[in-house]
């Protein structure tokens, strides 16, 4: 059976509903960005949040993808980096409990954590404190970490180690594992757009995007957008929000539609995606399927505050992707 490996930020997501966007305001947060935070955020965003309800969850972008991934069947794991505190022990539980081979570095920081704020209309809003992720360094990476993989899933998320994400990449192509990589955030994009153009050309074979990190990368419309990232890589994916996705492999075009929700929270929406489809490939289904099987991971997540799911709807969605893959 094919294995799937991925490399991110380990991050713990603290997740916050919040009844309008004055707390953003205050914490000078752009709605529906990803900004990094230090120690003194922390502070101040706990002193702003008291009272209101918060759920704490394993996340981190490319670990929310592997814990998908795994929960499908599909042997899996994650290098990330953490610390020796009560947040890092939860992340490796939570890792073991969901069937992933965790490879967890020890920082000296704390471990990272995501404070996720969650609008009435489901947008969120990210700051994140990196602390003991951004302390992996590309010395911690070895050859025989993507030894027996066939896909390796790497987050946008990580630009801020840019040495880190080009030797994880030129390692695994040598290794002849076929890299996959989420574009992250569109202000990740617009900081990073020479340093992702030159992963991207050299090292990249899947690429997921949605329509404003497209833009942010392209400048042009999604379905431009597409084509542009096609001439690239060996799978484009742009996902157009209630539109769906379009995917393209050479010549082949894909439009998949979503499922009908109540969407709550998109926590985890383009992990989840990004999981669905992997598995697809992983199993040679066509585009198409690998698409609509992605649709129903992210459709399933945005019914529920974070990126995690029960068991009981998981035997849900493995009921339906087995109908999709007969």
């Amino acid at each position: 059976m094919k294995k799937i490996l991925g490399l991110g930020n380990a991050l713990v997501d603290v997740l916050i509903s919040i009844e309008n966007d004055d707390i953003l305001k205050q914490l000078n947060l752009p709605r529906g960005s990803m900004q990094l935070v230090d120690d003194n955020f922390l502070n101040l965003a706990t002193e702003a949040t008291k009272g209101l309800k918060q759920n704490i969850a394993a996340g981190g972008s490319a670990a929310n993808t592997i814990n998908g991934i795994a929960n499908l069947g599909i042997p899996c794991s994650f290098i990330g980096k953490i610390s020796r505190d009560k947040f890092g022990e939860y992340y490796r539980d939570d890792m073991v409990k969901n069937g992933i081979e965790p490879i967890l570095l020890n920082g000296k920081a704390q471990t990272g954590r995501a404070t996720v704020f969650i609008s009435k209309d489901s947008e969120r809003t990210f700051g994140t404190y990196l602390g003991a992720a951004i302390e992996m360094v590309p010395e911690e990476l070895n050859p025989e970490m993507f030894d027996g993989f066939s896909f390796f899933h790497i987050e946008g998320y990580l630009v801020q180690n840019q040495d880190l994400i080009r030797k994880a990449m030129k390692l695994a192509h040598e290794k002849g594992v076929k890299i996959s990589l989420d574009l992250a955030s569109y202000n990740v994009v617009e900081a990073n757009r020479e340093f992702l153009q030159e992963m991207i050309e050299k090292y990249v074979d899947i690429v997921f995007a949605n329509e404003e990190e497209a833009k942010a990368f392209t400048g042009k419309t999604p379905e431009e957008s597409l084509h542009e990232f096609a001439e690239f890589v060996d799978i484009a994916v742009v996902k157009i929000g209630s539109k769906g996705s379009m995917i393209k492999r050479k010549n082949e075009v894909e439009t998949v539609g979503i499922i009908k929700v109540n969407c709550i929270d998109t926590t985890g929406a383009g992990d989840l995606y990004a999981a669905g489809f992997l598995y697809g490939l992983a199993k040679d289904l066509t585009l198409e399927k690998c698409g609509k099987i992605g649709a129903i991971l992210s459709g399933n997540v945005i019914e529920v505050i974070g990126p995690k799911m029960t068991k009981e709807t998981w035997n849900d969605i493995i009921r339906k992707v087995k109908e999709i893959e007969k």
